[in-house]
C-alpha cells in the first residue's frame, strides 16, 4: 500500500466527534449511530476516518480506512509501513484539532493502540487531558485476547456492546459498560438481505480483498456443481465497492458457465435471496436475523488459520451459532472442508425442500430478541450521555 495521503483539513475547525471505523462492518455500524445522533443533535461536526457509509451520513471523511482493510497476522505485518504513517499522522491531527470525543468503533488491533496513544501524550481524559475517548463494539474477548480488558480498563472512558452476554467480560474491570442492542435487531432497520423462496442463491465471500480471493472461489465452485442439480438456478454476489467488484468480475469471469448465471450487484442495494453461501462476518448475522438457509464457509491464510486454531478458543465461527449454542443454525466448514463438493452437498438440502426453512425462521425470532435494542437506552443516548455532547 502507498503511503497514506494528508488529511483534508480546510473547513474542519471545530470538531465536536471524530469517528474511527477500519472494517466494512464498522463503518456500517458507525453509520446507522450517526445517522440517529444528527437526528438528535444535527448541529454537530463530526468527522471520520470509516468508509461511504459514514460518510454518507454527514460526517467529513478524512480517509478511506476501509478500502484499506486488511485481516489477518501476516497481511497485517506486509503492511506495517503503511498503518504506522496512518497511525502517527491520525495522532496529530487529534492533537491539532482537540474533538470533543474520539468514538473507536471495533478494529482493536488498530483502534486501542490509538486510545493508549491519546493518553500516552495527555489528550484523553485518562491521560490528564479533555477528550473522552469512548469505544462502539467490543472486541472478541470471549474468542481470543481477553487480557485486553484491562488495557481497555485504563485508556477507554466508556464502552457499548451489541450482545448481553460481552457484559460478563468486563464485570472485574472498572470500566462503564453498557448493552446498547444489536443494529440488526432494531425496529425499522432496513436490512441488506430478505428471504424470497423463489430468489437466487446469495454468495457472500466477505467485504476485502483476501477473503474474497480465499473463499470466493470454492464458493463458484460449489455453485457450478449445484447448477448440474439445479439447471435454473441463479446467483447474486453484493460487492462493496469498485476494487472487489472488479475482482469479484474476474473470478466469474474466468468461469464460462458461470458469466450469464451469477450477477454481481452493489450491496448497499436491497437483495433477496432463498439460500446463501456465506463466509463468517457481519453479513452472517445479517442472514440470520432474516431467516435465510444456507451455511457458512471460512478459509484463511494458512499462518492466520494455523495461529486462529491455537489462541481463538470459541465452538463456533458464526455469531448466530455462538449466540444459540444449543441448537445452532448454521454448519460450518472451514479451511479444506470448504469446498465446491461439501458445500454443495449441504446447500442442496435447503434448494430441495422449502420446509428446511422452519429452523431457521425460529432461530431469526430468538436472536431478534436477544438483540433487541433497550427502551431507554440505544447507541445514540450513550454517546450524547457518555460522551457529554447532549
Amino acid at each position: 500500500m502507498k503511503a497514506p495521503a494528508p488529511f483534508p483539513s480546510a473547513g474542519i475547525d471545530k470538531v465536536d466527534l471524530l469517528i474511527v471505523a477500519g472494517e466494512a462492518s464498522g463503518d456500517e455500524h458507525g453509520s446507522l449511530l450517526l445517522e440517529e445522533l444528527l437526528a438528535r443533535k444535527p448541529d454537530l461536526s463530526v468527522s471520520a476516518l470509516g468508509g461511504p457509509g459514514l460518510e454518507s451520513k454527514g460526517a467529513s471523511l478524512l480517509f478511506n480506512l476501509v478500502d484499506h482493510s486488511v485481516v489477518g497476522i501476516f497481511e497485517v505485518l506486509k503492511n506495517y509501513g503503511f498503518f504506522k504513517s496512518l497511525f502517527r499522522q491520525t495522532l496529530e491531527w487529534i492533537e491539532e484539532k482537540r474533538p470533543k470525543v474520539v468514538l473507536l468503533v471495533d478494529y482493536p488491533g488498530f483502534n486501542l493502540r490509538l486510545a493508549k496513544a491519546l493518553k500516552d501524550r495527555g489528550l484523553s481524559v485518562k491521560g490528564g487531558g479533555e477528550i473522552k475517548v469512548l469505544q462502539y463494539v467490543s472486541p472478541q474477548l470471549w474468542a481470543w485476547k481477553p487480557k485486553r480488558r484491562f488495557l481497555m480498563e485504563k485508556v477507554l472512558d466508556g464502552l457499548a456492546v451489541l450482545f448481553p452476554f460481552e457484559l460478563d467480560c468486563y464485570r472485574d474491570v472498572d470500566l462503564p459498560v453498557s448493552f446498547v442492542g444489536h443494529p440488526f435487531a432494531r425496529t425499522g432497520y432496513q436490512s441488506p438481505i430478505s428471504y424470497d423462496e423463489s430468489g437466487p442463491v446469495a454468495l457472500l465471500p466477505g467485504s476485502r480483498v483476501q477473503p474474497v480471493e480465499r473463499i470466493l472461489p470454492c464458493f463458484l465452485d460449489a455453485f457450478e456443481l449445484l447448477l448440474r442439480k439445479f439447471p435454473g438456478l441463479e446467483g447474486v454476489v453484493p460487492v462493496p465497492d469498485a476494487k472487489i467488484e472488479q475482482l469479484v468480475r474476474a473470478l466469474i469471469d474466468a468461469r464460462p458457465d458461470l458469466r450469464n448465471k451469477v450477477v454481481v450487484r452493489d450491496c448497499k442495494a436491497g437483495m433477496r435471496a432463498r439460500a446463501v453461501l456465506m463466509s463468517s462476518g457481519t453479513m452472517s448475522l445479517a442472514c440470520s436475523i432474516a431467516g435465510i438457509p444456507g451455511v457458512i464457509a471460512y478459509r484463511a491464510h494458512p499462518l492466520t488459520y494455523w495461529l486462529g486454531r491455537y489462541l481463538v478458543k470459541v465452538p463456533y465461527l458464526g455469531m448466530s451459532n455462538l449466540l444459540l449454542p444449543d441448537s445452532p443454525p448454521y454448519q460450518e466448514f472451514l479451511q479444506g472442508a470448504a469446498n465446491g463438493k461439501t458445500l454443495a452437498q449441504a446447500m442442496s438440502v435447503f434448494l430441495e425442500s422449502k420446509d428446511s426453512r422452519l429452523a431457521f425462521e425460529q432461530s431469526a425470532k430468538t436472536l431478534t430478541g436477544t438483540l433487541a435494542q433497550p427502551h431507554d437506552r440505544g447507541p445514540a443516548e450513550w454517546l450524547l450521555q457518555e460522551g457529554g455532547l447532549g
